[in-house]
């Protein structure tokens, strides 16, 4: 019978990249859209604790700026699931597109924001039927 040490067994299990990257936005930044994303409070009836609102924000950027895929999010932010199903409820309720709406324009203000060049990836997007 083979037996791993919990060290080499783990590096079995895990998947990703092995450094996890810094946070993308500044403290300054954050703070510009954190009322939007007030952290929730533990409830009496006990459960998991909730994900910081701003850890599944971080994780939604990689995913958006990288182009990787749900389950290659590094293990510094909350789980592909609770990350995804966060944009999907902040997508729902218009609190995603106000915030990406005030980072985008502050990095207008600054005179930070180049729009000359813009690359969309269609890889996913079905083609039109031109027939």
């Amino acid at each position: 019978m083979l037996h791993l040490s919990r060290r080499t067994a783990d590096a079995f299990r895990n998947t990703g990249p092995k450094t996890d990257p810094p946070y993308v936005l500044s403290d300054d930044q954050w703070n510009l859209i954190a009322d939007l994303f007030p952290d929730l409070p533990m409830t009496r009836r006990g459960g998991r604790p909730f994900k910081a609102n701003r850890a599944c924000f971080e994780g939604i950027f990689w995913v958006l700026m990288s182009g990787a895929r749900w389950k290659d999010l590094p293990h510094c932010f909350p789980s592909k699931s609770v990350c995804h199903s966060r944009l999907q409820q902040w997508m729902k309720d218009g609190r995603f597109l106000e915030a990406w709406q005030r980072l985008v324009n502050r990095f207008k203000s600054l005179g930070r924001l180049n729009l000359k060049t813009l690359i969309g990836d269609g890889t996913f997007a079905p083609s039109a039927d031109l027939s």
